[in-house]
């Protein structure tokens, strides 16, 4: 696709501002030349680099990539046996240093590569090497000074050329601060001229000092003597300073050396940091404009929902719905101008060239795009003083080349198709490139003006009449798209806001076709009914919507009210045969002892009623159980009485008419259970399910944390879980929780947080103060 296309549909813009979320100037040159892939396969696997970003992002924060320059020269150096420079060196263990980090920031705890296939291949395949990489960080200093532990010879020459200065120094001083030959100096500093301490001598007196004249300053009023007394020491500093710089191209040549053996680790580490540098960028972006990874259609359609135009500001933005290829191919615009016919246009051509560079698109999550072989766009005023080219003769010049070139599997985009010429004749001509277009099987949109455009399109099957609505009343477009509605210019309605007289605009309905006025008042009527329709159905959809949400949330509900019962009843069986157990084994301890007193007989009879009811409650729970009678088990509104498994006192609100089940009040809650799943209490017997119920709650309150961490769950497991403990938190003495759940997306939060608004047990909750986890933990208190 040519330059010429991309910009007149602001993919330039685009470009440019991913290039700003770009770390590395070679990240940047590659965005720069960044163009649209008509590949299927190219553009699913970039789009899906572009989601795992977007993810990774998300889990672990921006990625942190330093500039790693242009490495490419310094590599031919190392591979051309040549000494590098400190600035060479640096340069290439800064490739490892940033290739480590790479690596560091992708292998986190608990992330599964498998929800990166993608780019945990391109991590994967970064080279390490911390021993090359720290040893030249730690020596080299910058691009002048190597440190002096860099070898040992380094540091022994250094430490002697520090000893030599000093005592050329302190010998010099002497000169300085002599009574004698001070008043012979100009100044009282020691200096350095072609690499030699010297002393400044006023130049009066320069056969007052013996010694080696070394510089003059340029009014001649002071020379530079090197004394004879420090001539030696310096010779002998100066052959250090020769051995120091020896030792220094030694240990370049060393560290040069290491980098040989993995220049294509090299070439390959600054490919992949370019790469991850140019993902990273466009996840960057499609972030900032909410953008989704829309559905690739194997089709030929395109469906967009609620589009954005990323170049308008959010706030501003009309969201529109464009669909393609289904019903119809060709897509016919109209309105007047300043509506957004050509944003339109331009926003479906500009998201389908974001998608073909792996760009995420502003728009809803049901949007799907057609990969094209190309996208042809004829948009603007193209007149050409120079080449003498009037607008239309400019238009139809591009048009012929579309025509040429196009294929079956094109997406053409045509703004004001026939303007510029005669209207008739323009509309003809239109309506005749447009069916030519159309039985190529192109898919088109084409905005225009003319009404017999809007007539064919009405008749045409494959065609497809669309407008933008205009508020007259403030003479202001909304730039809401309306399909299956034509639209009308509106300049009647116009000119009469903006003053024109009546009588002139009565003239010029009356030199309008009869026929064409009916046809605009039809075009009025049927847009009107569209809009009320338009209304009633989002209605509809919305009670619906409420409907479908209600009726899961019964079911749901009703499915844990089943489950939990059934729980509760075995539960409780479990518990009343465990303690039938034990009182077997105590009973039976008793009767030996009482043996002795009472009749065999009437001892058999006290064990056989006991292994009884332990044979009857470890039978399965049915429908029989459920029958026995109220009156029989002695059942009263007002009794006092024990739920099995609820562990709480209740008391019998009401009977059901054929007294199989009773209505329960425990604390603040109401129920409904069976009849044999309660047990009427007396005093005495309260008194002992009372050290039973406390002693479990005892044990709960053991067991149980003041704090749950949710992290890294979704919701529907989040919200099971914290129900459970909810419950278990409610038995013991706890009354402040403590839930973990991140700041993330604030979904995770936010589902939490719906959960708590209605519970029975939560008195309130609150987000964490600042220290204690603020926006990432919230505190329950019960009641």
């Amino acid at each position: 696709m040519n330059s010429y296309y991309l910009n007149k549909l602001d993919y330039n813009k685009i470009i440019e501002k991913i290039k700003s979320y770009t770390k590395t100037s070679l990240g940047s040159d590659i965005v720069l030349h960044l163009k649209p892939s008509f590949n299927h396969e190219e553009v699913i696997t970039s789009l899906s680099e572009t989601s795992e970003a977007c993810s990774l992002i998300e889990r672990n924060g921006n990625l942190s990539i330093d500039d790693i320059g242009n490495p490419d020269i310094y590599i031919k150096t190392v591979a051309s046996n040549i000494c590098l420079t400190n600035q060479g060196l640096l340069n290439l263990a800064n490739v490892l240093k940033v290739s480590n980090d790479l690596i560091n920031y992708f292998k986190t705890d608990g992330i599964d590569c498998d929800s990166y296939a993608i780019l945990s291949s391109v991590f994967s395949n970064l080279y390490s090497n911390k021993k090359i990489q720290d040893t030249i960080l730690k020596n080299i200093l910058d691009e002048t000074n190597i440190d002096d532990n860099a070898s040992k010879k380094l540091s022994s020459i250094r430490k002697k050329s520090y000893d030599l200065e000093l005592q050329i120094k302190n010998e010099l001083n002497n000169y300085i601060h002599s009574s004698s030959y001070s008043k012979y100096l100009s100044d009282t500093l020691v200096t350095i001229k072609n690499d030699r301490y010297v002393i400044p001598v006023k130049s009066e007196y320069r056969s007052k000092i013996k010694g080696f004249i070394h510089d003059t300053s340029s009014s001649g009023s002071t020379v530079f003597i090197e004394p004879l007394s420090v001539f030696e020491l310096n010779n002998s500093l100066n052959n250090l300073k020769i051995e120091e710089k020896i030792e220094i191209e030694k240990i370049l040549k060393e560290y040069t050396s290491m980098f040989f053996p993995i220049i294509d680790q090299l070439k390959s580490n600054i490919e992949l940091i370019t790469k991850l540098d140019v993902i990273f960028a466009k996840a960057l972006y499609s972030i900032s404009i909410n953008g989704i990874n829309p559905s690739i259609s194997e089709d030929k359609q395109i469906i967009l929902k609620k589009a954005r135009h990323p170049l308008i500001e959010k706030d501003v933005v009309v969201p529109i719905d464009v669909s393609l290829g289904l019903d119809y191919n060709c897509l016919v615009i109209t309105g007047p101008n300043t509506g957004g016919k050509t944003v339109t246009l331009k926003t479906v051509g500009l998201l389908c060239l974001m998608a073909y560079s792996g760009i995420h698109i502003p728009a809803d999550e049901q949007s799907s795009i057609y990969v094209f072989d190309n996208i042809y766009i004829d948009i603007g005023d193209e007149q050409s003083i120079q080449s003498t080219l009037s607008t239309f003769s400019s238009h139809i010049t591009n048009i012929v080349s579309i025509i040429n070139n196009a294929s079956n599997n094109s997406l053409i985009l045509l703004d004001e198709l026939g303007a510029g010429t005669d209207p008739i004749e323009g509309s003809n001509l239109a309506i005749s490139i447009l069916e030519h277009l159309y039985n190529n099987s192109c898919l088109i949109i084409a905005t225009t003006h003319y009404s017999q455009i809007k007539k064919y399109a009405l008749v045409k099957e494959g065609f497809k009449n669309a407008s933008v609505e205009f508020d007259v009343n403030n003479l202001k477009p909304t730039y809401k798209l309306l399909i299956g509605i034509p639209g009308k210019s509106n300049a009647f309605s116009i000119s009469k806001k903006l003053g024109l007289s009546e009588s002139i605009l009565k003239r010029a309905s009356s030199l309008i076709d009869k026929n064409n006025y009916e046809f605009e008042d039809v075009l009025k009527s049927i847009y009107d009914e569209k809009k009320k329709i338009d209304i009633e159905k989002k209605e509809i959809e919305k009670n619906l919507n409420q409907i479908s949400r209600l009726r899961q949330s019964l079911e749901k509900e009703n499915k844990k009210v089943l489950k939990k019962s059934e729980s509760i009843i075995e539960k409780a069986k479990n518990e009343a045969r465990d303690i039938l157990f034990e009182a077997k084994e105590y009973s039976s301890t008793i009767i030996k002892e009482l043996n002795k007193n009472y009749n065999v007989k009437d001892l058999e009879h006290i064990r056989n009623n006991i292994n009884d009811s332990i044979k009857k409650l470890s039978k399965p729970h049915t429908n029989e159980d459920e029958n026995s009678d109220i009156q029989n088990r002695n059942i009263n509104i007002g009794d006092t009485i024990l739920v099995s498994g609820y562990e709480q006192e209740g008391i019998v609100i009401s009977i059901s008419k054929n007294k199989k089940k009773i209505e329960v009040q425990i604390g603040s809650m109401h129920t409904y259970v069976n009849s044999n799943d309660v047990i009427v209490l007396e005093q005495t017997k309260k008194e002992k399910i009372h050290s039973t119920i406390s002693s479990t709650i005892s044990s709960k309150s053991k067991n149980i944390n003041s704090e749950i961490n949710l992290i890294g769950l979704n919701s529907d497991e989040a919200i099971s879980i914290l129900e459970k403990y909810l419950d278990d938190a409610s038995l013991t003495s706890l009354k402040k929780l403590r839930i973990v759940h991140g700041k993330g997306t604030g979904k995770l939060k936010s589902s939490i947080h719906a959960y708590l608004k209605n519970h029975p047990l939560v008195n309130k909750y609150y987000l964490a103060s600042y220290g204690e986890g603020d926006s990432g933990v919230t505190i329950i208190e019960l009641k």
